[in-house]
């Protein structure tokens, strides 16, 4: 009985091939340049930008022709052409240049807060398959083992030296692994799926078993300040502020007056007459709210950018704060399972006989139990970490 199990326990270790893997910044390029969505914000940028650059131009030029039959007959025809273009107010266009320029930079920051958002996502989707790859790795692992115990079991039952309350034992053992690994399984497949989804349609898959490599954060404050001058949404949100002074002092230049100039020609009774036409437009009713309605805009975006602050603020402080907590449970964890090393001690009770196969499963479990609420926690550490520092993608 010693040497079927010591030979089991020596077959339960499965070789896995090594493959090379894709790094999660690899990952993260490749759905950058496939992800639909970020494709099509890219086109839609573009748009915006042709867009802002083409509320500065002139007004249409203006012709105007008239032929006019004179009475009675003799009286002659008379014929007026006119060729006028109308001007805003010239402080408009130097206004409406700089709400173009800024409103341009806007939407880049708006493209990038967008990419942000899916390269997170896709950030935390590797995330969550590191952690399911680690956990298929140890049901797999588990599973043959539990497999080759049965096997044996129902050998030495066969041969009359067994009992059926081992087999039992470690066919129900072997029912709950399967159901966890199917399950397990199943969520590998689905993120898989949802990866390749974020690629664009492109199969890809992300097998590693490995976080990337994190350094401990630094004073909160000095983060929170590198978050404020990173961060593309507080960076649009900002400039909305700009941009709205810039409307306000848009909207008072076009409450002055219109101006027009031009080249007018009159035909009648044989005589000609060529000159030049100016006039004006008394800005009375067209603009009377605008520059009220900026002055409100302005006051809104202000606010918006302090909530916005605050907001942030604390959200990232919850953050930080999660994570400092999730630092210590996992270094608490990590001392635990490498001073007990239990599977390594429950085996050896197996393989000698100081222990039954129930109480062989009962305590194995116990040990699983804890090494996934490890890894849990160590994903969760991870995934916080990544939330945190996601201005940086």
């Amino acid at each position: 009985m010693k040497k079927i199990i010591y030979s089991l326990l020596l077959t339960s270790f499965v070789a896995f091939p090594v493959l090379a893997q894709a790094s999660m910044e690899d990952i993260l390029a490749e759905i950058e340049k496939n992800n639909k969505t970020l494709q099509a914000n890219a086109q839609n940028t573009e748009a915006q930008k042709l867009g802002f650059k083409s509320n500065n131009p002139l007004y249409n030029p203006n012709v105007e022709y008239d032929f006019m039959y004179g009475f009675p007959l003799n009286a002659g025809n008379q014929t007026d052409f006119l060729v006028n273009q109308a001007f805003d107010f010239p402080t408009s266009y130097s206004k409406r240049k700089q709400l173009s320029e800024g409103r341009v930079s806007q939407s880049d920051f708006q493209y990038n807060a967008g990419r942000q958002e899916i390269l997170f996502e896709a950030q935390n989707t590797c995330m969550e398959l590191i952690y399911r790859n680690k956990l298929h790795k140890q049901l797999e692992e588990r599973k043959a083992f539990t497999e080759s115990l049965l096997a044996n079991f129902e050998k030495r039952l066969s041969t009359g030296e067994g009992n059926i309350l081992d087999v039992n034992k470690a066919r129900l053992q072997l029912i709950e692994i399967n159901k966890d690994y199917q399950l397990n399984l199943s969520q590998v497949n689905q993120l898989t799926q949802k990866l390749t989804g974020l690629n664009g349609g492109a199969e890809i898959a992300f097998p590693s078993t490995d976080y990337p490599q994190v350094q401990d954060m630094e004073d909160f404050e000095e983060l929170f300040a590198e978050i404020q001058a990173k961060d593309p949404t507080l960076k649009f949100i900002e400039m909305d502020i700009a941009s709205a002074q810039k409307q306000v002092e848009l909207s008072k230049a076009l409450a002055l007056p219109k101006l027009e100039a031009g080249f007018r020609h009159q035909a009648i009774l044989g005589q000609r007459f060529n000159g030049f036409h100016i006039g004006t437009t008394i800005p009375l009713w067209e603009n009377k709210y605008k520059v009220r309605q900026s002055e409100a805009e302005l006051s809104t975006s202000g606010l918006k950018v302090l909530q916005y602050q605050n907001d942030k603020y604390s959200s990232s402080r919850q953050l930080y704060e999660k994570y400092l907590k999730l630092s210590t449970t996992l270094r608490e964890y990590q001392s635990v399972l490498a001073a007990l090393n239990s599977k390594d001690y429950l085996d050896k009770a197996l393989a000698v006989g100081h222990i039954s196969t129930i109480e062989y499963f009962l305590e194995s479990n116990y040990y699983y139990m804890a090494y996934n609420n490890y890894l849990q926690t160590e994903f969760e550490y991870h995934a916080t970490i990544s939330e945190i520092l996601k201005f940086r993608l």
